[in-house]
């Protein structure tokens, strides 16, 4: 796969190499959004159909991304703090313990910290400081698993340094308890490969201003059998039963759309934010996440050799995603100095608790590389003199 920077339009003056934080857009998707708001200026050109059509397309595309059959288990989202609020508010259980991995991002932890703290207890299973940090912490999670154990909830990566949560096998040891596998896959679908077949989550939720190269305030949700009778956390027109009949809306009904279709955001179809999706995910499907995934690795191999190099701790590459990953500092007093140096390179990456997080894309080349080494090499030539 070659650089597809030419499909951006990034500055070649700065080194973006923070998709973790935020995608740039496509220009396509950039066109895409420009012609939905044209398209509110004439809105006599709206008719029935749109309201439906092309996010029932996107369920059929994000379905292939993500390898199920079942395309209908898909609905839009407004955030993941949204999407795990449905869950929540739908578990099959009274009580129990609930595991997370320790430091997620916040819209996946709130939401369990809401439940019944006399009945649920929330335990985090924090990072092992070690030198086999991947394998110890899956080790960790998954022998905390019991007969009490309700839910399991976390991200394919982590989100601060890309450590690889092997969900395939917290999956099985969940069948063992009746468990529930509740996965935030901002930080990762579109990038790293994911199947609903074969992980076989409860429920996937994903923003789509990350990875899914997206707009803001627009994400996807998958819900599985287990909340087919579930209550939405809100109720609105369009996910009630027959609501693509306008001439009967106010014949009020009290039935939900079938099975996970009840949980769509109120105004889903938004004429701006959808197509915008459609386009991106359409260009991830030529991408493919495994292409992605070897792209980054070839791109950043002899770069991260050469940071190990100098001190710096970097994740087991089996344990750890190609396309986000920390950074830890050989000493955390080069903090300040590291900062300013990525500030003077142009170069874009994200602090994250004691991690440099580092996240390339497609996008990136070879002097993005070079702007990135040059900026972490100064602090720590100048530590030495």
């Amino acid at each position: 796969m070659k650089c597809q920077r030419e499909k951006f339009n990034l500055q070649r003056k700065y080194a973006y190499l923070n998709c973790a934080y935020m995608s740039p857009l496509l220009k396509k998707v950039e066109n895409a959004g420009i012609k939905g708001i044209k398209k509110k200026r004439k809105p006599f050109h709206i008719t029935t159909s749109d309201f439906f059509e092309e996010t029932e397309t996107i369920r059929l595309l994000y379905a292939q991304l993500i390898d199920t059959p079942e395309p209908n288990r898909i609905v839009l989202i407004p955030s993941v703090s949204y999407g795990m609020a449905n869950v929540v508010r739908n578990l099959p259980f009274n009580s129990g313990k609930i595991l997370l991995a320790d430091e997620q991002f916040p819209s996946n932890v709130y939401p369990w910290q809401s439940l019944n703290k006399d009945r649920f207890v929330v335990k985090i299973i924090k990072a092992p400081d070690s030198e086999n940090r991947g394998t110890d912490w899956n080790e960790e999670l998954f022998n905390s698993i019991d007969e009490e154990t309700r839910v399991v909830a976390l991200g394919h990566v982590h989100w601060s340094d890309g450590t690889l949560f092997e969900l395939k096998k917290i999956r099985s040891r969940l069948d063992e308890v009746g468990g529930l596998l509740i996965v935030d896959g901002t930080q990762s679908v579109g990038a790293l490969p994911f199947s609903i077949k074969e992980i076989r989550p409860d429920a996937l939720i994903c923003g789509a201003y990350k990875w899914l190269m997206g707009p803001y305030s627009i994400g996807l949700a998958y819900y599985g059998k287990k909340f087919d009778e579930g209550k939405p956390v809100e109720e609105n027109w369009i996910n009630r039963k027959n609501s693509e009949d306008f001439t009967g809306l106010i014949n009020y009904q009290p039935r939900y759309q079938s099975g996970s279709l009840r949980y769509e955001v109120g105004e889903h179809s938004n004429f701006i934010l959808v197509p915008m999706l459609h386009a991106a995910i359409k260009q991830l499907l030529l991408w493919e996440p495994e292409n992605i995934q070897n792209y980054c690795d070839i791109l950043m191999k002899d770069a991260l050799d050469e940071l190990q190099d100098l001190g710096y701790f970097i994740e087991d590459r089996n344990h750890r995603a190609n396309h986000l990953f920390g950074v830890r500092l050989p000493n955390p007093e080069l903090l300040h100095a590291l900062k300013n140096s990525f500030r003077k390179n142009r170069v874009s990456v994200s602090l994250r608790g004691e991690a440099i997080r580092i996240s390339p894309h497609v996008y990136n080349d070879e002097l993005d590389v070079r702007k990135l080494l040059k900026a972490m090499r100064e602090p720590i030539f100048a530590s030495k003199h």
